[in-house]
């Protein structure tokens, strides 16, 4: 969903089809969208009319109707296959099956393409029919509402017009939220007969957190923004009846406008992937330009001159090597894999749910499971180099304490003196909230002398100045806040007399030390980011006008009075803690209704609104007076230390980007409750190398080029210079061992992420919590969100979602890492088996005359890579792991391969090809040699065609199949089914194609018949298959050993440790035991020794090397 920084409608397409009304005074960038209710014929007026098929003309408003889904019964085989087609690697297929249809190039049947082409466009017809049947059922089940559309709110059977709402299918929270229809609407407009008079202007967009409209109404214009709007997706509550005027209906109300296309993420492996497929086809083009070559040679040596070789046709040795070329790129094409996309995304698919299902990233006390948001970035996960988090609500709790405050240099609340007091007792205060705790007794007894009006100013613009809702409760108030922050607030002035009670559009209620006063609203001032305040101004009972104002410091000082006292003691008062300056300003009435005109002006305005009241509120925004400030503390969540130095461990550079001050960020938070040296290093946190620093500094101005014109230092000259300094930041930024970000907007939080992808070509990951990390999240490589306190709009738009920080060392230091190593060996294998398979047919075009002949006979080629080689591999990307969980977060540098792409990269990728060029040579060779000179049991030499393809068929067979048994670590029931299920399949498949009985049937498609049995009863072809299977293994196994003895990844160092932890004898219930007789003491017991199976007694040491010692060294590399 899009916010302030995001891209919207207006700004992708300036341009509208429709016009609609001038409105006067406001030059409007944008066309006019006209509403009037109860009135078709004005909304089918010409003017409302667009193209869309030639002259065709329909109206411009959107019926309610909505359709997301892709495809219907007429258009799914047609759609679905355009859409498929267009992938370069179906596309390929498609070609070669045409190409097949060509009697004079093939020597294959057309259906050893088919078939396999065939059931990866099935596969990924059924996911896409699955999907698009849901989104029928959900269009169905929308559209049989009763009324889904934007709407206008007039009035409520609520007082003051106000209608509570539920938004979880548009940002995910559960919280109540409340709409507020204009008084204008609620007094005047309570008849259906009434609702035509008038007419309201906004065009459709994709804002869901933005709406700018203009009412008329008896020649008056009436502002309207979005707490005036009912979106559709809402859901009423505690409302009993509401009146609206739908303003957008079906595909152009905002929701639906929020439908389109998302930014595409795609891994690295994927990329690199791709370029290798582009480099076996390159590989495929050249081989077969080589062979039609040696066919034109040797049919113009031997072919043309041998008379059993003449087939009749008059063709030119060239053309025969040209047909031969196409004849050579539809035998070999098993080099491009086509099933690789399918089996990469079942991969996928089933890591994701493995995430999902972690009980371990489970939280209980939310009820919030782990959640994979995205099927194709699991491995990608395995290769994080940078972390980019949010603090508030991220690292820390988000739960709101009011701490400390500083009114008029007087500092009250939480010092080391208070640590042991004891509680205020706040039983005199009947509106007090019984979970609010506060040590200092100072400042209760000095509000309820009243002797001190700063401090009684103090609480009541706590009081009075927010957006805070009240709802009463079995006689107890309860507060509905925009923000945790914003509910601190006004709780600890609640709990300090000054009670929040009710407010409606024009007043605010509240009881001032149990005296009840209403004070009128003039203007509320609300806050955003930009601004980081909000202001309210408030008529006062005794007819006074005041504005109150709080806001970030940095904002608040730079519009201080230069009469405003105690600016020095409150900057420092509140260092280390979330603080919020408080201020006023008395202003006159001939003052205030100057102001008033300008702000009526900018708040009716179509284009740039928010610009025109921005400027119309500094301007009453200035000449401040200090109060004080607030000091609210927000702990870090649990396992967050720890949770970091792991992953500092696994050379991952953990960056903090925050909207805090520099003090808080540093001290308040970072170094809380970490035990960890790591911790400790944050107290330098913007420590640089000073002498790198310098140097990089001279180096640039070295080489800047000398302006003409003095020019402000601060603003980069041109282009060159501002990337310049991008590449000054990222540098200086990298030689620090952590960064923190202070004060930062949600575009510069996305910024810095850009700049470090951009410059470092590292691969990123932004976790946050809230609305103001969704630009971050969608700018990294990898997006996660937190379920928080602050809403689901970072989880909605995020890659991986879970409810606490300490998961992501989970997710990165076992999911991650496996997702990763189990990808890499697939590709690895998947590569392999297809070039020991393949090019077996370039070697046996040597002996055949460069005819394009086949190898192995059709049906062998056909199911190669559909059942015979497909499982076991597929198991080992879904399965597979080097060591156990544990494991994997006790050793973080495990973790250093997957940055380092060190398991799968172009090296690795030649690797596989010679290894399939050594094993395909084996594969023809050997038994090519066997059968030269043989002689059966029954005296015949069965050294025919058919029975050489059997042999080299079931060697390859074999050896593939033992090859990733050789390959798999983590052996499990499944993985040695699917080994020995692929060879039984293969035999079995094999002898019931080579019967008879089938033969009979498709005479001219089974042509083997009799050829496995003849062959495999001969005992010395058994051996040539285990002489085959056996030099083709060998020096596989000679490698691996040669590699765990002498050159050991860190991985090889470890997995003796679970071994041994596998080794211990658990503990035996059945034992007697001597127990201590203090059964029940307060101390901590052995139940969780005797859970985790482990023996309660010491072990003897034993005089051998304990593997754990190399592993410590590991951890110090």
């Amino acid at each position: 969903m899009p916010y302030s920084d995001d891209e919207t409608d207006d700004e992708l397409d300036p341009g509208s089809d429709g016009e609609g009304p001038r409105v006067e005074e406001v030059k409007s960038t944008e066309s006019g969208w006209r509403v009037k209710a109860n009135n078709r014929v004005f909304c089918n007026l010409p003017e409302f009319q667009k193209k869309y098929f030639l002259c065709l003309k329909k109206s411009k408003y959107a019926g309610n109707g909505i359709k997301t889904y892709k495809y219907n019964a007429l258009t799914f085989i047609p759609l679905n296959l355009f859409e498929q087609f267009k992938r370069a690697a179906n596309l390929y297929f498609l070609a070669l099956l045409i190409l097949q249809i060509i009697p004079e190039i093939t020597t294959l049947p057309w259906y050893t393409t088919l078939v396999p082409l065939v059931l990866v466009l099935g596969i990924t017809a059924i996911k896409d029919l699955v999907d698009d049947l849901a989104r029928h059922r959900m269009d169905n089940e929308i559209n049989n509402r009763k009324c889904e559309a934007d709407i206008l709110l007039l009035s409520s059977s609520n007082p003051n017009s106000l209608c509570y709402v539920e938004t979880a299918e548009l940002d995910g929270e559960t919280n109540l939220k409340f709409k507020m229809g204009r008084k204008v609407t609620d007094e005047r407009l309570q008849e259906e007969h009434q609702l035509a008079q008038f007419d309201v202007c906004e065009e459709p967009n994709n804002r869901l957190d933005k709406f700018t409209g203009t009412m008329r109404w008896r020649k008056d214009r009436i502002p309207l923004d979005l707490d005036n709007m009912m979106l559709r997706g809402c859901r009423i509550r505690n409302t009993d009846e509401c009146h609206g005027l739908v303003i957008f209906a079906g595909a152009d109300t905002k929701i639906m406008r929020n439908g389109g296309k998302t930014r595409f993420k795609r891994t690295k492996i994927d990329e690199l992937m791709n370029y290798m497929v582009y480099t076996i086809f390159v590989i495929l083009v050249l081989l077969c330009a080589g062979l039609a070559i040696g066919n034109t040679f040797w049919y113009e040596e031997v072919g043309s001159k041998a008379w059993y070789l003449n087939d009749g046709k008059d063709q030119t040795a060239s053309y025969r090597g040209f047909l031969s070329f196409w004849g050579y790129i539809i035998v070999l094409n098993t080099m491009v894999p086509i099933s690789l996309y399918v089996s990469v995304e079942v991969i996928r698919l089933g890591q994701s749910k493995f995430i999902n299902w972690d009980l371990q990233m489970y939280y209980q006390e939310k009820d919030t499971p782990a959640k994979a948001r995205t099927t194709t970035l699991n491995e990608q996960l395995g290769q994080i180099e940078y972390i980019f988090s949010d603090k508030t609500g991220t690292l820390t709790q988000n739960i709101m304490a009011f701490k400390k405050c500083t009114i008029a240099g007087r500092t009250f609340g939480m010092t080391d003196c208070y640590i042991l007091a004891r509680p205020v007792d706040f039983t005199w205060n009947k509106y007090a909230d019984r979970k609010f705790a506060y040590l200092d007794h100072s400042l209760v007894a000095c509000i309820r002398s009243k002797k001190d009006k700063d401090v009684l100013e103090f609480f009541k613009l706590l009081s009075l100045c927010h957006t805070v809702m009240v709802e009463q409760k079995e006689d107890e108030l309860v507060y509905q806040a925009a923000s945790p922050d914003e509910g601190a607030l006004v709780t600890a002035a609640r709990n300090f007399g000054f009670v929040f009670l009710s407010r409606t559009q024009d007043t605010i209620t509240i009881s001032e030390m149990d005296q009840e006063m209403t004070y009128e609203m003039l203007a509320l001032l609300d806050f955003n980011s930009d601004r980081k305040r909000m202001s309210i101004i408030l008529r006062f009972p005794d007819g006074r006008i005041r504005l109150y104002c709080k806001g970030a410091d940095t904002v608040i000082y730079e519009r201080l009075s230069p009469n405003s006292r105690h600016k020095e003691v409150t900057q420092t008062a509140l260092d280390t803690l979330r603080t919020l300056c408080l201020c006023y300003k008395d202003i006159s009435q001939q003052e205030f209704d100057a102001w008033a005109k300008k702000h009526k002006a900018a708040s009716v305005a179509m284009g740039n609104r928010e610009a025109a009241l921005d400027r119309v509120y500094e301007q009453i925004e200035s000449n401040l007076m200090m109060i004080g400030a607030t000091a609210i503390e927000d702990k870090l969540q649990d396992g967050v230390p720890e949770t970091i130095a792991k992953l500092a461990k696994a050379d991952i550079k953990i960056w903090v980007l925050t909207g805090d001050k520099k003090g808080m960020s540093k001290e308040g938070y970072s170094l809380r409750g970490g035990p960890s040296l790591w911790w400790q290093s944050l107290r330098n946190i913007l420590y640089e190398k000073k002498k790198k620093r310098r140097r990089l500094r001279l180096k640039r101005l070295g080489k800047r080029p000398v302006s003409a014109t003095p020019q402000d230092a601060a603003q980069p000259i041109d282009d060159w210079e501002k990337e310049t300094r991008q590449v000054d930041f990222v540098n200086m930024a990298c030689e620090c061992e952590a960064v923190i970000c202070c004060r930062v907007t949600p575009k510069q939080k996305a910024n810095v992420v850009s700049l470090v992808k951009k410059y470092k070509k590292a691969v990123t990951l932004s976790i946050g919590d809230g609305a103001n990390d969704v630009n971050m999240i969608k700018t990294a490589d990898i997006g996660v969100g937190i379920s928080g306190q602050e809403g689901m709009q970072a989880v909605m738009s995020s890659d991986y979602a879970f409810a606490q920080f300490r998961y992501l060392e989970r997710l990165l230091l076992v999911h991650g890492r496996w997702s990763y190593i189990r990808m890499c060996k697939f590709l690895r294998f998947f590569f392999f088996k297809n070039f020991a398979f393949t090019l077996v047919h370039f070697w046996y075009s040597f002996f055949s005359g460069f005819s394009a002949q086949v190898a192995y006979e059709d049906w062998f080629i056909t199911l190669y890579n559909v059942m015979y080689s497909s499982l076991p591999v597929l198991l080992v990307g879904l399965l597979d792991q080097d060591v156990n969980d544990k494991l994997s977060r006790k050793f973080p540098k495990l973790y250093l391969p997957g940055q380092q792409g060190a398991l799968f990269n172009y090296k690795n990728f030649f690797i596989s090809l010679f290894h399939g060029i050594f094993t395909s040579l084996v594969i023809f060779f050997i038994p090519y040699g066997a059968f030269l000179q043989t002689m059966g049991q029954d005296g015949e030499a069965p050294s025919d065609y058919q029975s050489l393809a059997v042999v080299m068929a079931s060697s390859l067979i074999f050896t593939v199949n033992l090859q990733i048994s050789l390959e798999t670590s983590y052996w499990t029931f499944v993985n040695c089914f699917a080994v020995l299920c692929s060879i039984a399949i293969y035999f079995g498949i094999m002898f019931d194609i080579h019967s008879a009985g089938i033969h009979v049937i498709f005479p001219s498609t089974f042509t083997f018949t009799g050829v496995a049995s003849n062959a495999l009863r001969q005992p010395y072809l058994w051996l040539t298959i285990i002489l085959t299977v056996g030099i083709s293994l060998l020096p596989v196994i000679c490698i691996q050993f040669l590699y765990k003895t002498i050159w050991p990844s860190v991985g090889d160092n470890v997995r003796p440790a679970e071994e041994e932890e596998k080794k211990s004898v658990p503990f035996q219930r059945g034992r007697r035991s001597r127990r201590s007789a203090y059964a029940f003491s307060h101390s901590r017991g052995y139940a969780d020794l005797i859970a985790s199976g482990r023996s309660i007694r010491r072990r003897p040491a034993i005089a051998r090397p304990n593997p754990r010692d190399s592993i410590r060294e590991i951890e110090n590399i």
